[in-house]
């Protein structure tokens, strides 16, 4: 069921990281999906709808995180689904589900705004705009003669999605517009803030003394490395929303989706923004972070094949630059490999924990700052071995039953210096087996 990759069953962090849900799904997901899709054959269509929507819901520390909310009459349901920023609410019958989600009010849109929302319509597949008597809103209306878990599922990921998206962007190039519906949205603790604004700070002093140690000549590739990785660095472990999750979308999709331009000047583009990332000051930082709850992954699944090319490709780089004696990029491939994986692959729950481990060993300074055991101590060159192996373990063995070839592979690390461990552990990520039984 290759939509159930959509989910995730992260374990159960403190803090949200990076762009999916840092939650785990219901315990019987998989059992309230097939169920579901029973009722669904069996034209029990509200109780079809019932065991679906229970099969989104997701929890921390085994407690419901209410992403969605429904309540059931005889013959209706109606149904609240939060993603981000955007809150979608709507109602189903037999005959028919209706959902919809509030931007904007209508008279707060300019010409610019109402051309970008119009062009948007010719980009979705299921849902499109529209006005009432007051506001802007993203609807969605499907008949549910011939409905599937999966026929409803991709339909309402669309609004969800699209709709949190179009917030988001609404917020940083337009920000004398209020958005609407965003009660739901919670601040952060000003402490953890400080944390985070102190740490790209210091990684941004630490991104220009790293540049000196490039050589002067033949250094464009190794600069694109450094930049590109500072900035999934800030998208994964501070997780920004707004101006600087927009801005960081932005220019990653043009440093890659631009083949015409030489790379020098793109490296030009990433430099100056995190130049202006450097001049922004705590108050201003502080604007683009919340918390709020999601149902729906952004990224679609990847076949653990592309993850294995990815990293087998960047693993023949460090060997070439270690091969030609550029050892100060070396560390900085090795990180930028799990950021990458995480920012752009769909990727199985396991793939996932294993590599956020592998980010916390990567940077642990920046977790025990923020309350998290740690597990490699920099000065030491020393790791927490056995809470290493028994992490590997505790994230693989659940699904030892269904995938009969998926074993941990702690006690096959090389735990002699950071750069042999993170070798060691993407070859190991590279050896995993999701052949079901």
């Amino acid at each position: 069921m290759n939509w159930l990759n959509f989910l995730n069953t992260s374990p159960e962090y403190r803090h949200p990281f990076g762009r999916g849900i840092n939650a785990k799904v219901h315990k019987d997901e998989e059992e309230l999906f097939n169920k579901s899709y029973e009722a669904f054959e069996k034209r029990d269509t509200l109780n079809a709808y019932e065991y679906f929507f229970k099969s989104l819901e997701n929890f921390t520390d085994h407690l419901s995180n209410k992403n969605i909310i429904i309540s059931k009459s005889k013959d209706k349901i109606e149904f609240t689904i939060y993603q981000g920023s955007a809150k979608i609410t709507g109602y189903l019958n037999d005959e028919n589900l209706y959902a919809e989600a509030t931007i904007i009010k209508k008279e707060s849109a300019n010409v610019a705004l109402k051309r970008r929302i119009l062009e948007r319509n010719y980009q979705f597949t299921y849902a499109k705009y529209f006005t009432d008597s007051e506001f802007i809103k993203i609807k969605l209306f499907h008949d549910n003669i011939t409905m599937s878990p999966h026929k409803v599922f991709f339909p309402l990921r669309e609004i969800c999605i699209n709709a949190d998206f179009d917030k988001e962007y609404i917020k940083s190039e337009f920000n004398n517009i209020n958005l609407e519906d965003v009660d739901h949205l919670k601040p952060l603790d000003v402490d953890e803030l400080h944390v985070k604004y102190n740490y790209l700070q210091s990684w941004i002093d630490e991104l220009e003394s790293k540049l000196l140690t490039l050589p002067s000549n033949d250094n464009v590739s190794m600069q694109s490395f450094m930049f590109l990785n500072f900035l999934f660095k800030i998208d994964y472990l501070l997780t920004p929303k707004y101006d600087i999750y927009q801005k960081i979308t932005k220019i990653i999709q043009e440093y890659f989706g631009e083949e015409g331009i030489p790379t020098e000047t793109k490296n030009e583009l990433l430099k100056e923004y995190i130049d202006d990332l450097k001049e922004m000051d705590f108050d201003k930082f502080c604007t683009n972070f919340y918390n709020a709850k999601y149902t729906f992954n952004q990224t679609e699944k990847s076949s653990h094949e592309e993850i294995k090319n990815f990293i087998n490709e960047s693993l023949i780089k460090i060997r070439w630059y270690k091969n030609n004696r550029y050892n100060q990029i070396i560390p900085t491939i090795y990180t930028y490999i799990s950021f990458y994986t995480l920012y752009n692959f769909g990727l199985h729950s396991v793939t996932k924990e294993l590599l956020h481990t592998l980010i916390e060993i990567q940077n642990p300074k920046f977790f025990v700052e923020l309350g998290y055991k740690e597990l490699y101590n920099e000065e030491n060159n020393s790791f927490s071995k056995k809470s290493i192996i028994s992490r590997v373990e505790n994230i693989i063995s659940p699904f030892s039953n269904k995938f009969k070839s998926l074993k941990p592979f702690g006690d096959k690390l090389n735990f002699s210096s950071l750069n042999e461990f993170s070798n060691s552990f993407y070859l190991q990520i590279q050896e995993l087996n999701f052949e079901e039984i």
